[in-house]
């Protein structure tokens, strides 16, 4: 056995041995059903339905969106195949009164997540979550608080936790193979261009739009049909799939993809909070933002650079809507760990490869082992939230350790909108002697909803 296969294997093996139970063992097990309601019935809720009924371990009884739309495709998906109809709900507090379940999965939008989590969990369900955890700082600490009152478990959709080569790079680093970490660096890059207003349009008669918007600002509607395969992620209107870069529903890309690779950067190291952060981003290429009551663009940063200050090393973040490459050890996502014995590339499709500082000693590499049809492992990481239930004990993505992750992305966009850095008092979550930015950490909600307090 060369070096190479030597420490591949031997990281592979240890990184499996301390892996948690979904990971040894995620075949179906027997026993009770838990009664399950997908809230969210888009693109992203159906790729964790999916995995739920696959597991066998789960009993599809309610569907509930904003969207009617939405729901023949799902039953199409994975519904069809739970043995009985579903019932179909437009508000989420009436599917949680009726249905009483278990489970609720929430694949709804990012300012759509802190209300249903903190419901579901208060009516009895554990909750599976997708990331980011909430739209603003507040949010996601009344979420967690919600969780631990109520002791229910909270998984949230980072299934980079359970990935066998993220596993395995993990503790490669923690080993000391790249030696001390003296900065991170995370980036994700997309093509993009200029853009011209999309006009705004007829709210289709089954889609609920006043509900959509929720407790967020009531935006003019421009978005296209859940059913055509054209409008998805790359069609800039709102709704379906477009919301990420509407800063009153998300916190553009930053919000999306930063919270992958911050959770990594966390969860490999150990850190828990940044000291400073420093944010500068723009719309050069996009262009200005606009929005009338006949047009609008989105308002999201086309690329931003944020600075994450820690006591022993800074974590860097960068991404970019437009010159869209492959540069980066062929992906345009993931994130380095610069060692003093090397350089630790974490990737996404193409896995992991470390580069040591000894320039006669080769890269060490794995590969990635992904599932499809989304290149993802949520079937690994619904089997430790099947697990974690059934055992009482904490899932790999719990949704307190999942909070700080989500909080580096939204103190990135903070500073952004400040055009300025702070300074984060992460055990108080609390941004000292800086009351302007004190505010941004919450948002008033629209009339008729009531901030999250729990």
């Amino acid at each position: 056995m060369n070096r190479r296969s030597f420490l591949h294997t031997s990281a592979a093996t240890a990184a499996l041995a301390a892996a948690p139970f979904s990971l040894r063992s995620a075949e179906k097990s027997g026993g009770k059903k838990f009664r399950t309601v997908l809230i969210g019935c888009g693109w992203w809720g159906n790729n964790i339905l999916r995995e739920a009924l696959a597991s066998g371990s789960c009993e599809l009884v309610a569907l509930c969106d904003v969207d009617s739309r939405q729901f023949e495709p799902t039953m199409k998906n994975g519904a069809a195949g739970s043995g009985s109809t579903p019932k179909r709900f437009k508000d989420y507090r009436d599917c949680l009164a009726e249905m009483k379940p278990d489970i609720a999965i929430i694949g709804t939008p990012d300012h759509w997540h802190a209300l249903p989590m903190i419901a579901a969990v208060k009516a009895g369900a554990h909750v599976y979550v997708e990331k980011p955890i909430s739209h603003t700082v507040a949010e996601g600490r009344a979420m967690v608080n919600a969780a631990r009152a109520t002791g229910r478990v909270v998984q949230v959709g980072t299934h980079r936790r359970i990935s066998p080569h993220n596993l395995s790079g993990r503790e490669f680093i923690r080993s000391g193979k790249i030696g001390a970490i003296g900065m991170v660096r995370c980036f994700v890059n997309y093509a993009g261009g200029p853009e011209k207003p999309l006009p705004t349009v007829e709210v289709p008669k089954e889609l609920d739009w006043e509900l959509w918007c929720g407790p967020a600002p009531l935006r003019p509607f421009n978005g296209g049909d859940p059913r055509d395969p054209s409008s998805g992620a790359g069609n800039r209107g709102i709704h379906p799939r477009g919301f990420r870069n509407y800063l009153d529903y998300a916190n553009g890309t930053i919000g999306d993809w930063g919270i992958h690779w911050f959770d990594q950067v966390l969860w490999v190291t150990g850190e828990k909070y940044p000291k400073r952060i420093y944010s500068a981003g723009g719309r050069p290429i996009a262009g200005p933002a606009v929005l009338t009551a006949h047009e609008q663009t989105t308002d999201a940063p086309d690329h931003q650079l944020a600075t994450f200050s820690f006591d022993t090393f800074d974590v860097q973040w960068e991404h970019r809507r437009f010159a869209n490459n492959h540069t980066d050890k062929g992906e345009n996502v993931g994130c380095y760990f610069y060692g003093t014995k090397g350089i630790f590339h974490m990737g996404w499709q193409k896995g992991w490869t470390f580069y040591p500082a000894d320039a006669k000693q080769p890269p060490i590499t794995e590969a990635a082992v992904l599932n499809q049809p989304d290149a993802q492992n949520i079937r690994e990481l619904w089997a430790d939230f099947l697990h974690a239930i059934r055992t009482g004990t904490k899932p790999v993505s719990d949704v307190g350790e999942v909070q700080l992750a989500t909080n580096m992305a939204l103190l990135g966009m903070l500073s952004l909108k400040l055009g300025r850095s702070i300074e984060w008092d992460g055990a108080r979550e609390t941004i000292p002697n800086d009351p302007a930015a004190n505010q941004l950490l919450r948002r008033p909600y629209r009339q008729g909803w009531d901030y999250p307090t729990a």
